[in-house]
């Protein structure tokens, strides 16, 4: 029995190990968040209308990709996957505050999750995620992962990627985002099925600073 389970646990790692390499060409038809919406919506006999259309990081707007690094993820460029100056902050503000609060997840952690694993939340699927991050970031470059990470993730109920936000929010290409769509669209990322762009005034603004901060 554990050797069977063992055994089952390697080839799930071997699988995901290939399919990170393989992302070096590849761009992904779907991922398992996509899936895991799409079963939740069977679940509760709701309707579910998938917009996901891949396109290069030549054309999704430099406003969108500099406001989306800036919101989740500023040393993106410097840290290996892992970002552990921002993580002791995190620690820190949960000791003070006595409780769990923000996640502190880089843009490649993020990404893991959403390629291979699922929006649960424990310790399980934590682990899984960080013993892949560095698969990602030795197979991957970094344009390679923003890329990814700017067409699969969530943007709202059923949308997913730059090119299906911009279209869904704003009736234009991810290439013609002004930096204040940018800022807005960013604002959602952590919470796509309950914010709203038009909504994110106080938190845009803030992302606005940080992207005026680091040059852009």
């Amino acid at each position: 029995m554990v050797l069977w389970i063992v055994s089952l646990i390697a080839g799930c790692y071997a699988l995901c190990g290939a399919g990170i390499v393989l992302l070096r060409w590849i761009n992904p038809w779907t991922t398992t968040v996509q899936i895991e919406r799409r079963v939740q919506a069977l679940r509760a006999h709701r309707a579910y209308k998938k917009r996901y259309e891949f396109v290069s990081l030549a054309s999704i707007s430099p406003n969108l990709q500099h406001a989306v690094v800036a919101a989740e993820d500023g040393r993106f460029r410097q840290h290996r996957g892992f970002d552990w100056v921002e993580m002791q902050k995190v620690l820190e503000d949960d000791v003070k505050h006595q409780r769990v609060g923000r996640g502190g997840s880089t843009i490649t952690q993020q990404l893991v999750k959403n390629l291979f694993l699922t929006t649960e939340r424990s310790f399980v699927r934590k682990g899984v995620e960080s013993s892949l991050v560095p698969l990602m970031e030795a197979f991957l470059t970094k344009d390679r992962i923003v890329e990814l990470y700017l067409n699969v993730i969530e943007w709202g109920p059923g949308i997913y990627g730059a090119e299906a936000a911009a279209e869904h929010y704003y009736r234009v290409k991810a290439s013609q985002i002004t930096r204040e769509q940018a800022a807005r669209l960013a604002a959602i990322i952590p919470a796509p099925l309950k914010r709203k762009p038009e909504r994110m005034n106080e938190y845009s603004a803030i992302i606005l600073e940080r992207m005026e901060q680091t040059g852009w």
